[in-house]
């Protein structure tokens, strides 16, 4: 390696503290506590739990789309069990008011025959009470052969009209009693039709309700599965950021240290026995320096109960430049850089 010249010295000098305390910073960062493959293993775990909640989110979407499918057909047959409902309600009010009417029918037609009968029977209370001629008074009161005919004809007339009149007050009343049975019948059947309609509604409406019930507790479910995953993604995406940064920290600590090993060598290489930004900062690289002040003397600017300290004869800034390079050398692996004000 080529022996670096005092100005690089001096600046390679300049940055080996800055190194030092990047190392330090370095030292100090969450590396220190928490390892990167404790991270890559806390990734690997997350990873695993995000792809196992994807797949449950697949699978929730899927029994979410089934039971949102089952609701709208049950919503869809229960539309049509209300329409049909409706109708049969409809049809059954029509057969009341039927009913109503051939109820009302009936009652007539009863009291039609009532009065056929009163009819008749004040037709017989009046033919007893004035007597029935028979064939005999008939035969004897009549005029002839004609006359007597006339008035057997008239008899039977009379006899055969007041059972016709209550023969057909009977029929009548038995067939609008019979049409009100029917009536009724076809009533009590639309009204057992509708309660068989409505039962079916209700169950329709029941599995709607359930299905229903069932997609929003899917719906919630795959969205908390969902939020979930976004935190655990977010906590992958932290982690990992958190490795590299560790990553790029441990990289920058080994050039950090590697710097400060080749900064070391190249000033411990130098022509002074401590790094050259301090003896520049101290006395420019003058050995006959002298600071009026405190007496410092030297390239070095050692003081001179120090110089006497470490065994040097006379003034610091008298001595060989060997002797203050051997005795600057000594303070600097006792005191390090405290020694010194540039050293800061």
């Amino acid at each position: 390696m080529d022996r670096p010249t005092r100005f690089h010295r001096a600046f390679l000098a300049g940055i080996a503290c800055a190194a030092c305390c990047a190392v330090a910073a370095l030292a100090a960062s969450p590396a220190g506590a928490q390892g990167i493959s404790d991270l890559e293993s806390q990734i690997a775990d997350a990873r695993s739990q995000a792809g196992g909640l994807a797949a449950d989110i697949d699978a929730k979407s899927a029994e979410l789309a089934a039971a949102q499918a089952q609701a709208q057909a049950a919503a869809q047959r229960e539309a049509e069990l209300s329409v049909t409902l409706a109708r049969g309600q409809e049809r059954a009010a029509q057969l009341d008011a039927e009913v109503d009417a051939t109820q009302a029918a009936l009652a007539a037609a009863r009291e039609r025959l009532r009065r056929s009968l009163d009819a008749l029977a004040n037709r017989l209370v009046a033919m007893y009470k004035g007597g029935m001629p028979d064939e005999t008074t008939l035969l004897l009161e009549s005029d002839g052969f004609d006359d007597l005919a006339t008035r057997t004809e008239y008899l039977k007339r009379i006899e055969d009209a007041d059972s016709a009149l209550a023969e057909r007050v009977r029929s009548l009343r038995a067939e609008v009693a019979m049409r009100l049975d029917a009536v009724e019948a076809a009533r009590a059947q639309q009204r057992a039709f509708n309660d068989e309609v409505a039962a079916a509604r209700d169950q329709i409406a029941s599995a709607r309700a359930a299905a229903e019930q069932a997609a929003d507790q899917l719906a919630a479910a795959r969205a908390a599965q969902q939020e979930a995953l976004v935190g655990l993604q977010s906590q992958v995406d932290g982690w990992t950021s958190e490795v590299q940064k560790l990553r790029e920290a441990q990289q920058q600590e080994a050039s950090a240290a590697a710097a400060q090993n080749e900064v070391a060598e190249w000033v411990n290489d130098g022509d002074w026995a401590i790094p050259e930004n301090i003896v520049m900062c101290e006395s420019g690289g003058s050995y006959d320096a002298v600071n009026s002040s405190s007496g410092a003397g030297g390239a070095y600017q050692i003081l001179p109960s120090t110089w006497d300290l470490y065994g040097g004869s006379g003034d610091p800034e008298d001595g060989s430049q060997s002797e203050q390079d051997e005795i600057a050398s000594q303070i600097w692996a006792d005191s390090g850089g405290s020694a010194w004000v540039c050293a800061g």
